[in-house]
C-alpha cells in the first residue's frame, strides 16, 4: 500500500554505484603496484640505443593551424535571403509560407539532433551538475498538473460565485 509513495529503483544509479566501486578497487590496485614498482628500483634496467646516454628528447612543438577563409563567399551565402525577389513593391519583406511551415514542423516534431551522443548524456544525467531528462520531465509534468488543478479550482470558484448572484 505504501509502495505507491516510494521511489522506483534507478538502474542507471545502481550501475553507476557498481562502476564506482570497481574504479575504487582498480585505483587501490594501481597504488599497490606503483608502490611495488617504486620499491624495486627507480632507474630503468634497459637503456635505449636510439639516443646517446644522458640526452633527453626535445618536446614536440605543435603549431596552430590556420585556414584561409573567404569572407566574400560566406557573406554571399548569407545574402541569398535578402534579394529583391524577397521584397514587395513597398519594400516590405514577403511572407515565405513554405519556410514558415517547415519551421513549425521542426518545432513540433523536434527536428534532427545535431549531436546524438550529447542527447544521450543529457537523458541519462551523465554530465555532472545537470539532472537527468526524466527528472526534468517529471517536474514539468507535476507542475502542469498542479497548475491545471489550481486553474480548475479557480474557475469552479468563479462559476459558483456567479451562480449565486
Amino acid at each position: 500500500m505504501f509502495a505507491l509513495f516510494q521511489r522506483k529503483p534507478d538502474p542507471i544509479s545502481d550501475r553507476a554505484r557498481q562502476l564506482e566501486g570497481e574504479i575504487r578497487k582498480l585505483e587501490r590496485e594501481i597504488e599497490k603496484l606503483s608502490a611495488r614498482i617504486g620499491d624495486v628500483s627507480s632507474s630503468p634496467r634497459v637503456r635505449s640505443t636510439v639516443r646517446p646516454h644522458g640526452t633527453a628528447p626535445e618536446p614536440a612543438r605543435h603549431e596552430p593551424v590556420f585556414e584561409d577563409v573567404d569572407f566574400n563567399a560566406t557573406a554571399a551565402a548569407g545574402d541569398s535571403a535578402d534579394t529583391p525577389e524577397h521584397f514587395n513593391d513597398l519594400g516590405v519583406r514577403k511572407y515565405d509560407l513554405p519556410a514558415a511551415l517547415r519551421r513549425i514542423k521542426t518545432q513540433l516534431l523536434g527536428g534532427h539532433t545535431g549531436n546524438p551522443k550529447l542527447i544521450n548524456y543529457l537523458a541519462s544525467g551523465s554530465i555532472h551538475g545537470l539532472r537527468p531528462l526524466r527528472y526534468e520531465r517529471r517536474v514539468a509534468r507535476y507542475r502542469f498538473v498542479v497548475t491545471t488543478l489550481f486553474l480548475l479550482l479557480a474557475l469552479y470558484g468563479l462559476f459558483a460565485a456567479l451562480w449565486r448572484l
